[in-house]
């Protein structure tokens, strides 16, 4: 009987809810977007990276010549023979590009099964790379150098990208043509995840085949390297110096991964945080605007509440009433506002962004904000409303 009597009332006074209507939903739209932001990136943060960046440092070889221009492969034998020699290093590896930085090599190959482009991100990676970011293979195995002098390139791709070129079958030892490069690719191992870019990338398709000098003409500039814990940041100035002996006329920028890692976390959470600070000052407007809403509906009502007062309703009763109207309101604004957000995991309009975890733990979020704003704005109004006496309410002008 309550109910229907507070939805009565609401109904009665509508044109003069609709504009706080429309602010609360709008209120409730923008904590729901910054939840979800922040939900989607802990859901990534949690997920495994596929490497282990803890005491590896990554060297960029910067030559002054053109980009295109290889490196002889005896230079990378000097250059993992010299760094090996350092007391320091535990293991050294060449990529085409370190982890942590927002380059990347994107190919697209033609599965045998369905014979659909799969597009995927490259690494050439080398045989000591795995150990040196302790890459977990979980089945088959990473390469070495029995692969060396091989007419096919041994390579080692993700669940992801092995489901999509081979569909319900084993990609382990499958091969398949590159048509650009016209090489055939062998499938030697397979890892669950490879996530360069940060603890906060979204998985995709990846695929890491052999570096190899020999083979030909190479472009891979960078170096990781395996430390030994603890290693000091002064390690640099040594590193620098080794680095020299093997090609004086290039320079080398050296930077530990754990550097690297926290300065893609923090590119990537200060516009989350930018966009906190607004929603905060958003939502102190709304409260202030609520505030103001509600104690002019309450004024403007005290003859009704003297009224309820005179034929025996008491403070408390007043003051659930108040309270409980605003919580009503809300929740006609958060009901529209779910009909409308629920179309996003629907839809699927967003992906993997908007999932159903996602937004069922944004919802969740976002009514308790809403719910807690307006039972905080509603409190005191509700209160001076239940403190009038009926000889006074009834008197009001």
């Amino acid at each position: 009987m309550m109910l229907r009597h507070l939805l009565k009332l609401t109904w009665k006074r509508k044109s003069r809810h609709l504009m706080l209507s429309l602010e609360i939903l709008l209120a409730f739209a923008v904590v729901f977007g910054i939840a979800a932001f922040a939900l989607r990136y802990m859901q990534l943060y949690r997920e495994p990276a596929g490497f282990d960046g803890t005491d590896v440092w990554s060297v960029a070889i910067v030559t002054g010549d053109s980009k295109s221009s290889a490196i002889p492969a005896d230079i990378y034998d000097t250059l993992r023979r010299n760094l090996k020699a350092l007391p320091e290093v535990r293991e050294v590896g060449f990529v085409s590009y370190s982890p942590y930085t927002n380059s990347t090599w994107m190919n697209a190959y033609q599965s045998p099964q369905t014979g659909a482009k799969v597009a995927t991100n490259i690494l050439e990676a080398s045989d000591g790379v795995a150990a040196a970011l302790a890459i977990p293979v979980v089945r088959g195995r990473w390469f070495s150098a029995t692969d060396e002098g091989s007419p096919v390139v041994p390579a080692v791709m993700n669940r992801r990208l092995a489901a999509a070129m081979f569909p319900g079958q084993e990609a382990l030892g499958r091969e398949f043509t590159d048509k650009d490069s016209k090489r055939t690719i062998k499938v030697v191992g397979i890892v669950d995840e490879f996530r360069h870019r940060s603890p906060l990338m979204v998985p995709v398709n990846f695929i890491m085949t052999r570096f190899a000098p020999l083979a030909g003409e190479s472009r891979v500039r960078t170096i990781v390297l395996k430390v030994a814990p603890g290693t000091p940041r002064g390690f640099e100035a040594s590193l620098n110096r080794q680095l020299k002996l093997v090609r004086n006329d290039w320079s080398y920028t050296i930077a530990p991964l754990a550097a690297m890692r926290a300065s893609q976390m923090r590119d990537l959470l200060i516009p989350l945080a930018v966009l906190g600070v607004i929603a905060a000052f958003m939502l102190a407007m709304v409260a202030f605007g609520l505030f103001g809403v509600l104690w002019q509906n309450t004024a403007r009502r005290i003859p009704e509440i003297g009224l309820r007062r005179a034929i025996g309703a008491r403070a408390g009763d007043i003051y659930r009433q108040i309270v409980a109207e605003q919580l009503l309101l809300s929740s006609v604004a958060i009901v529209l506002g779910l009909i409308l957000l629920v179309q996003l995991p629907l839809t699927g309009a967003l992906g993997q962004m908007m999932n159903w975890p996602v937004f069922l733990g944004a919802a969740g979020l976002s009514m308790v904000v809403i719910y807690l704003l307006s039972l905080l704005c509603s409190l005191y109004p509700g209160w001076r409303a239940s403190r009038l006496s009926p000889a006074e309410a009834l008197h009001h002008e």
